[in-house]
C-alpha cells in the first residue's frame, strides 16, 4: 500500500458540493503564506527597523505598538476567514453568530467582498520596478527602501514578497466558490405535466406474464 502523507488535503465533507483540491490547499496555505510578513513586521512596534535606513523618525510607542500588532492580527484573521470559501461555514452561517446564525449564505454575499478585497490587495501590494531604485505602485512612483546590508534586504524580501500573492489567491478562491455554489445539476429537466417516472414517448412496456396479446 502506498502511503498518502504528502499533498493530501484535509478530509472535509461539510460543503454542498465537492471543493477542488487546489482550492482547499490554497485556502489553508494562505495564513501560513502571510505569517512571515506578520512576524517580520512586529519589531517595528518597538522601533527596531530591521535593517532599514529611514530618514524620518518612528512614531510614538502608544501609536506604533497597537498599529503594528493590530495590522498583523488583522492580516491573519482575514486570511483565516478566507478558509470559509472552501468550508461549510462559508455556505451556512455558524449557529453562534447572532441574527444570521444557521442561515444559508447567499453566494454573492461572499463573492463580492472577496473579489473586491482581492482587487484592493492586488493593487496595494503590487510594485513594478521602473529602474533607478524606484517602483511603480498604486501610490505612484516611489523609491525603494534602503537596507544597511544585503542580509537584512534578503530577509525582508523572503518575508514580504509572498504577500503579493494574497490578492490573486483570494480572487481565485472567490471564483471557485461562485462556480461551486451556482453550478446547476446536469439531470434532464422534467416536462410540464409529465411524471418524472413516466416512460418516454414511443417507449413500449414489456408484456406481463400470462397476458394474451391482442390481434
Amino acid at each position: 500500500m502506498t502511503p498518502k502523507i504528502l499533498h493530501r488535503p484535509p478530509s472535509l465533507g461539510d460543503t454542498e458540493r465537492p471543493v477542488p483540491r487546489w482550492a482547499t490547499r490554497l485556502a489553508y496555505a494562505l495564513p501560513l503564506l502571510l505569517l512571515p510578513s506578520c512576524l517580520w513586521r512586529l519589531p517595528f512596534a518597538l522601533h527596531f527597523e530591521m535593517g532599514q535606513v529611514q530618514e524620518g523618525g518612528m512614531p510614538a510607542y502608544w501609536l506604533s505598538i497597537p498599529y503594528v500588532l493590530g495590522l498583523s492580527v488583522l492580516t491573519e484573521v482575514i486570511a483565516i476567514l478566507t478558509i470559509g470559501l472552501v468550508r461549510g461555514w462559508g455556505e451556512v452561517a455558524p449557529a453562534w453568530i447572532p441574527v444570521i446564525g444557521g442561515r444559508r449564505v447567499r453566494p454573492m454575499a461572499a463573492v463580492v467582498p472577496a473579489v473586491l478585497g482581492g482587487l484592493i490587495l492586488t493593487f496595494l501590494f503590487t510594485a513594478v520596478p521602473v529602474g533607478g531604485d524606484r517602483n511603480l505602485t498604486v501610490y505612484g512612483v516611489v523609491d525603494t527602501v534602503a537596507y544597511s546590508n544585503d542580509a537584512w534586504h534578503a530577509l525582508a524580501t523572503v518575508c514580504v514578497t509572498p504577500i503579493a500573492a494574497w490578492g490573486p489567491i483570494t480572487i481565485a478562491l472567490a471564483i471557485a466558490y461562485y462556480r461551486r455554489r451556482t453550478v446547476r445539476s446536469s439531470s434532464t429537466p422534467v416536462g410540464h405535466g409529465t411524471s418524472p417516472t413516466a416512460d418516454p414517448p414511443g417507449a413500449q412496456r414489456p408484456a406481463r406474464a400470462g397476458a394474451v396479446p391482442r390481434s
